[in-house]
């Protein structure tokens, strides 16, 4: 099942990315299916947030954070990938396997390289078997 559409969720926060950012996010993810929801900090994605995207379907969630030393709440970007390792580590356990999440540090002026990563991690899903949820589709 190689290049095939994939249905991907971005969380990103709003300090890490603007209107036009998104924009070029959209254009160079065409592709897929991208469901885009902003976070006045991705320190306030939650466990909940992220599980309910994998139940909606999606094939890959990606968290769009601040640089580390950077973010305006503090650790809210720290908070970010914490999580998200905890639901990747929660989809190993249900056989999902890992991978499925990615939390990718914006760098300030530097968004063909976030977009590069997302595209990156899209390669390595799309290589990857199906999601359970994606296979009951």
């Amino acid at each position: 099942m190689k290049n095939r559409a994939l249905k991907i969720y971005l969380f990103y926060c709003s300090n890490s990315l603007d209107a036009e950012d998104l924009s070029q996010c959209r254009d160079e993810l065409k592709a897929h299916q991208l469901k885009v929801i902003g976070l006045p900090c991705s320190g306030k994605v939650d466990i909940p947030y992220l599980v309910k995207a994998f139940e909606t379907g999606a094939d890959g969630v990606v968290i769009v954070t601040c640089e580390l030393g950077q973010c305006r709440h503090l650790e809210g970007n720290m908070r970010a990938e914490k999580r998200a390792e905890a639901v990747d580590s929660l989809l190993d356990e249900i056989g999902a396997g890992t991978g499925r999440i990615a939390a990718i540090q914006a760098k300030e002026g530097r968004i063909e390289q976030t977009v590069g990563e997302i595209k990156k991690f899209c390669a390595r899903i799309n290589q990857a078997k199906p999601a359970p949820a994606a296979q009951e589709r």
